[in-house]
């Protein structure tokens, strides 16, 4: 009887493989199957855009995630179909919606420049909120709202145009009670990710590295609601921060054109009677539209903390940044002969020093095998993330990307006092003198901390030096633009960090100036590496730990080791990563 309940138990649990991968299967095949010649578009279309549904930075290249049934776009595909439409005859206006977007300041800032393109053509582009902050800050989503020729507010909405905020935890007074020591070394005194242990509130150099963030942020902000509103820098000030504010109150401060409901603002748009426009969500639109086969370029996606090893998927599309994978995406491109260039995506705070140095490396041979890399950064690109831009031939930021951060922290909390306070006791044989370094359970001897030192010192110093290489600075202006700090990319750019500004349609402009073509040269972008198949995807999260399952345990991963030393040497590899 059990070995038929086994046998059942097998047989349901394929049948519901094969069944998953049938369906993953057929909405791949349904999405890239369909359209692409742009005959299914209406002659008269508006594009909705739902601004509060995921983004990703990335194409979605998982068919299996669809099966969420929760609507989500490629920022890099939602701008070039915004583009496409400001010249499409039969797309006469953009409606969006909005109340709370996941979007990051960088990624705002790559759509906000698509929608002012749109409306540069003479096409209305209407955004209608609900609320834009209810319960929370609304500063980012009404700075995003500002760009659209008309912003709908309801009317039991308000516009929280607070301001910006930033705040930190800080753990040693309770490490203290516990009788836990934080032991951790940076280069240098801005590399601020280890203050949480080591602090109790914001050192000079953390304050001041964070109030240029806030200015610098807060400036662009300001200078988008004037241009894109019409109002005085001295009003737009003046309200910065002063919300949030009432449907009314933002109405007579100009903030808002329109107080009403979402039907009514869509009727504007849209018309009445025979002649209504049809809509279109815009990612439907980007499907059915052609792409003129032009210059093969290669896509490579640095996304998410560096790591050795392979990236990983998992079904809910998100992945991380492992250097093996994106060093050998960058071969297999150098090895194409057909790719003339490669635009390099980079959205990471940074991760091992190792392997940032691996994807550095490959970089510096793609450019000497004669293939230009262009480097568009996301909302993040500092530490480890800079270090694996720094090299490109040209590195494009969004003026509000988090970059820089050039410095190197290591170190480990120290039990041994904790262990007494529950009454525990360790023992230890050991052979080497730095055996036991990395333990939990004891403090770094002399000799161990003089190691770490030198460790630093070194990585700091190959940071810096190969940074210097790459932007043709001298070390000493590179040592004063380091140190650990962070940079927005607007102060990145002044400084000479980076080379200009903007989202995905700047670092394609760029990169067909340094491969040579022509301004309007039609590029052919493909992912490298290949995306992976439906049942490749369904394989990898079925036969194994979830992608989930891995980001819980790289966070308990320190404490587990403390509290469960192996035998034996215990890496923790410096890290290069921005603030936190």
């Amino acid at each position: 009887m059990r070995r038929i309940g086994r046998i059942l138990v097998t047989f349901l649990a394929v049948s519901g493989f094969v069944f998953l991968g049938l369906t993953g299967l057929g909405i791949w095949a349904a999405i890239h199957m369909t359209g692409g010649d742009g005959k299914d578009i209406p002659d008269r279309a508006v594009l909705s855009l739902d601004l509060d549904a995921q983004f990703r930075d990335t194409p979605e290249s998982n068919p299996l995630a669809q099966l969420s049934g929760e609507r989500s776009y490629s920022l890099r595909r939602a701008v070039e179909a915004v583009d496409r439409a400001a010249a499409d005859k039969r797309v006469t206006g953009l409606f969006a919606t909005l109340g709370h977007s996941g979007l990051g300041l960088a990624g705002r800032q790559d759509l906000r420049d698509a929608v002012i393109r749109f409306r540069a053509g003479g096409k209305p582009a209407v955004l209608f909120a609900e609320t834009l902050g209810e319960g929370g800050s609304g500063t980012l989503d009404y700075y995003l709202a500002s760009a659209f020729s008309q912003v709908w507010l309801q009317p039991s909405g308000d516009v929280g145009l607070t301001g910006l905020w930033v705040e930190s935890p800080f753990i040693k007074g309770t490490l203290d009670l516990l009788g836990i020591k934080a032991q951790f070394s940076g280069r240098h005194e801005y590399k601020s990710a280890i203050d949480m242990f080591t602090e109790t509130g914001f050192t000079p150099a953390h304050r001041e590295n964070l109030g240029r963030l806030l200015d610098s942020w807060s400036e662009q902000i300001v200078a988008g609601i004037v241009a894109g509103r019409g109002l005085p820098e001295a009003k737009v000030r003046e309200l910065m921060g002063k919300g949030p504010f009432l449907a009314g109150e933002a109405l007579a401060a100009k903030l808002v054109d329109r107080v009403g409901y979402r039907d009514q603002a869509w009727d504007t748009l849209v018309g009445i009677g025979a002649d209504k426009a049809e809509e279109i969500d815009l990612a439907d639109y980007a499907d059915h539209l052609d792409h003129p086969r032009g210059t093969k370029v290669a896509l490579i996606s640095g996304i998410g903390a560096i790591h050795r090893g392979e990236s990983h998927h998992g079904l809910d599309g998100d992945g991380d940044f492992g250097a093996q994978t994106v060093a050998e995406a960058f071969r297999d491109a150098v090895d194409d002969d057909k790719v003339k260039a490669i635009l390099f995506r980079v959205n990471s705070p940074g991760g091992s020093y190792t392997a940032s140095d691996t994807v550095h490396h490959e970089v510096a041979r793609a450019r000497a095998a004669g293939k230009p890399v262009v480097v568009s950064m996301g909302d993040y690109a500092a530490s480890g993330g800079y270090f694996v831009s720094m090299g490109a031939d040209r590195i494009i930021a969004a003026p509000g990307t988090i970059t820089g951060s050039i410095g190197v922290f290591t170190g480990k909390v120290v039990l041994d006092e904790f262990w007494k306070k529950l009454g525990i006791s360790w023992d230890e044989m050991h052979r080497g003198d730095n055996a036991g370094m990395w333990s939990a359970n004891q403090p770094f001897s002399p000799q161990a901390k003089a190691r770490i030192d030198a460790l630093l010192d070194h990585i700091y110093a190959d940071f810096t030096g190969k940074a210097s290489e790459a932007r043709g600075m001298d070390g000493a202006r590179m040592d004063k633009l380091a140190r650990g700090r962070i940079w927005t990319g607007a102060d990145a750019k002044a400084s000479g960090l980076v080379d200009g500004l903007g989202g995905w349609t700047e670092a394609l402009a760029q990169l067909r100036q340094v491969a040579g073509l022509k301004a309007d040269e039609p590029l052919t972008l493909v992912e490298f590496p290949r995306p992976r198949k439906p049942w490749e995807m369904l394989a990898d999260s079925l036969g194994g730990e979830s992608v989930a399952e891995r980001r819980i345990v790289a966070r308990l991963e320190p404490l587990l080791n403390a509290l469960a030393p192996a035998p034996g040497a215990q890496l923790r590899a410096p890290e290069l990563r921005g603030p936190r």
